[in-house]
């Protein structure tokens, strides 16, 4: 079973094999992609908009300490649970 939140859309890409150039690529105007989870990293296109909160301001900070500005997977990686994630996203699309 699996919910869509506006805004915030869930790639359901593994980043441990090569993505297809075209699902690597796919991000709409004005949103950013990131990798979240603990164990298993799924990929999440995010509004810019979120960047100015410092809620998510906070997260990005526990992933410049985490993993510096070298991210294993090339792209920008956030040290939470994916529960977690969701549960931000959704408190910053209402405010």
């Amino acid at each position: 079973m699996g919910f869509r939140f506006p805004g915030i859309v869930n790639a359901k890409a593994n980043p441990k094999r090569s993505l297809p150039s075209s699902e690597a690529t796919v991000v709409p105007k004005g949103h950013f992609a990131v990798y979240v989870g603990e164990v298993e990293k799924k990929r999440f296109v995010v509004p810019i908009s979120f960047l100015k909160h410092p809620s998510f301001q906070n997260l990005l900070s526990q992933a410049e300490e985490e993993y510096g500005f070298n991210h294993p997977l090339g792209a920008l990686i956030i040290p939470c649970s994916e529960e977690a994630f969701v549960h931000l996203t959704c408190c910053l699309q209402r405010s």
